[in-house]
């Protein structure tokens, strides 16, 4: 029997990337899953593909308290109780701090940094009562400042911080607290990247072909949470960077700023 059977799981941002293909293969094993997202057509789309499954789609921006509040509440009075909540919803940027707004910040530590608090703090109690497990999916930026993307790293050293502090907080309390930090995966998240003046990129010059899926990273996660990881950092690249930056700090800024500059423009 797998380890999510008649689990009540929530998912945030679950319509797009890795929170559907967490929410999918979630249902797949058994869970009962809760999911929000901002694209009403797409959470409607999600639904219509498992008419038959526990599944709860609501549609919520996680930078609103009140919408995480009505989100999580949704849950409990569907489904009893929340077993594990995945931070997944998530935001990013490309453009140098010197020419971004201000508000372009805001948006992406709202979404990334408060729409993780907001959450926890709504479900913490019943994950307490369960001896759960919390979730951030997070970054490689969430340990190494990555140029054109200051509000990105930010808030997800934000988070790190938080998860980090509340993981120790609560060391006696059964509920086990991790991250998990995937690599350049095929997804959305590029193509809806803010540019400097709070829009959507809408393109991305990676070669998405020969990134990870999300379907391979929903894969890794979903394998951690049942072994109750502290972390997870899905490739060796990243790996390789975390711990050069923590012991040449100064090779690792030039090494970060030689993969991100090419002939002297910001990589996109």
């Amino acid at each position: 029997m797998s380890y999510f059977n008649n689990k009540v799981i929530v998912v945030t941002g679950g319509s797009d990337g890795i929170g559907r293909a967490l929410v999918d293969v979630l249902l797949k094993q058994g869970a009962k899953v809760s999911t929000c997202g901002r694209n009403y057509d797409k959470l409607y789309g999600l639904q219509t593909n498992y008419p038959d499954k526990p599944l709860i789609v609501h549609a919520a921006d996680v930078s609103s308290e009140a919408d995480c509040k009505n989100f999580i509440n949704e849950t409990v009075q569907t489904f009893g109780t929340i077993d594990i909540l995945i931070n997944n919803a998530g935001i990013s940027m490309r453009a140098l701090f010197a020419e971004t707004s201000l508000e372009t910040l805001r948006s992406v530590m709202d979404i990334n940094f408060w729409g993780t608090v907001y959450c926890t703090k709504y479900a913490l109690p019943y994950i307490l009562q369960q001896k759960g497990t919390i979730v951030g999916v997070s970054s490689v930026a969430g340990y190494r400042g990555l140029p054109g993307r200051t509000g990105y790293s930010a808030s997800k050293f934000a988070v790190h911080g938080f998860l980090e502090s509340l993981r120790t907080e609560l060391l006696d309390s059964g509920v086990n607290i991790m991250w998990v930090c995937p690599g350049f995966t095929a997804s959305n998240i590029r193509n809806a990247a803010l540019t400097k003046d709070g829009k959507p990129q809408g393109f991305t010059t990676l070669d998405e072909g020969s990134l990870m899926s999300a379907e391979e990273c929903a894969d890794l996660t979903i394998k951690a949470i049942a072994a109750n990881n502290r972390t997870l950092i899905y490739t060796w690249n990243d790996r390789r960077t975390i711990l050069l930056n923590k012991l040449f700090p100064k090779l690792a800024d030039k090494l970060v700023r030689n993969f991100f500059y090419k002939k002297g423009e910001l990589v996109k």
